[in-house]
C-alpha cells in the first residue's frame, strides 16, 4: 500500500507501528480509545492521520488483515469454522461481510429510481420491531424499521420505483433470512454486529458521511460537528446530519452513534426509542468487555 509522505518522519513511523499492530492483533476487539493512546492522540485525530497516510480507516485496515489471516489458514488446511474463529471473526455470520462496501448503483440509475435492478426484500420481526432488509447482487441496500411490513414495503417501492422488487425465497442468491437472523442477534445481544456486504446509494458526500461511521467503533458516540470535522468538512455539520438522515441501512451503518451538540438523542430516524436502546446495549458490552 503506498504511504503519503505529508507527515513527518517520526509520525510516520508511529503510525507504520500502529499498522503492524493492528496487523499482528487483527483477530482481536481493538477499540479506537486502545489504538489512539499508542500514538497519544485523540480517537478522531488518530482515524484522520491513519487514512491519510494508508489511505484507508483503521478498521478497513484491520479487516483486511483480518481476511488475510483467514485465507492464509485455509490455504494452511485449517478447518473452515476453527479458521474463522482462530481469524477473530467471533461468528459465522461476520464472514458474510468480507467483500468490500459497495457504491454499487450509478448516481444515473439511482436518480432514475433504481432501473434496470433487481432487489430481492424480506420483512421479519426482531426485538426492535418489523424490519425490511433488501439486496442487490452487491449487498444489502435497505434495511428499515417500521410499523408493519406493508409500510415498510411501500417505503422499499417509493425509494426505488423503477426497480424490480422480488421477495424472498429459497432460491435467492442473497442470504437475507440469514442475515437478518444475525441482525437480531445482535440486536438481543447474543452475538457480535455482522459486517453483512453493504451497497450504498447517494451522493458522494453522504458515502463519504456513511463510510466514516462505519469506521465507529461500538459503544462511540461523536457529535454532528465532530461527525463534520473528521470528514474534513468543518463548515458542512448542517450537510453531515441531512447526509445522516438520509442513511436508509439502519445499525449496519451506525448512525444512531451520532449525538446533538449537547449529547442529547435527536433526529434518529427510526425513534428516540431505538436509538436509546442500541446506545444502551452498546455501552453495556463495551464495559463488559
Amino acid at each position: 500500500m503506498a504511504i503519503m509522505s505529508k507527515h513527518s518522519d517520526k509520525t510516520l513511523q508511529k503510525f507504520i507501528d500502529l499498522a503492524r499492530f493492528i496487523a499482528d492483533h487483527a483477530d482481536e476487539t481493538l477499540t479506537l480509545e486502545k489504538l489512539s493512546a499508542r500514538v497519544h492522540l485523540s480517537p478522531s485525530r488518530m482515524q484522520r492521520v491513519f487514512k491519510s497516510i494508508f489511505g484507508v480507516s483503521p478498521k478497513k485496515f484491520q479487516q483486511a488483515a483480518r481476511s488475510d489471516r483467514f485465507k492464509r489458514l485455509l490455504r494452511d488446511g485449517t478447518d473452515i469454522t476453527d479458521a474463522i474463529y482462530q481469524s477473530g471473526y467471533g461468528s459465522t455470520s461476520r464472514v458474510y461481510g468480507q467483500t468490500m462496501h459497495n457504491i454499487g448503483m450509478t448516481p444515473k440509475s439511482y436518480r432514475a429510481g433504481g432501473a434496470g435492478e433487481v432487489i430481492t426484500w424480506a420483512c421479519r420481526e426482531t426485538v426492535l420491531g418489523p424490519i425490511l432488509m433488501a439486496a442487490t447482487a452487491r449487498g444489502v441496500c435497505f434495511a428499515q424499521f417500521g410499523e408493519n411490513c406493508s409500510q415498510l414495503k411501500q417505503q422499499l417501492q417509493d425509494e426505488f420505483p423503477r426497480a424490480e422488487l422480488q421477495p424472498y425465497d429459497s432460491e435467492s442468491p442473497q442470504q437475507l433470512d440469514q442475515w437478518i437472523d444475525a441482525l437480531n442477534g445482535y440486536l438481543q445481544n447474543r452475538q457480535p454486529r455482522p459486517e453483512l456486504p453493504l451497497d450504498l446509494k447517494g451522493t458522494a458526500f453522504q458515502i463519504k458521511v456513511w463510510e466514516f461511521l462505519l469506521g465507529l467503533q461500538e459503544g462511540d458516540v461523536i457529535s454532528y460537528s465532530e461527525l463534520a470535522q473528521a470528514i474534513d468538512k468543518p463548515r458542512a455539520v448542517r450537510a453531515a446530519a441531512s447526509a445522516c438522515a438520509a442513511n436508509r441501512i439502519a445499525v449496519l451503518v451506525p448512525c444512531h452513534r451520532i449525538l446533538r451538540g449537547d449529547g442529547g438523542l435527536g433526529g434518529y430516524r427510526w425513534g428516540l426509542e431505538r436509538n436509546r436502546a442500541l446506545l444502551d446495549a452498546e455501552r453495556r458490552r463495551k464495559a463488559e468487555s
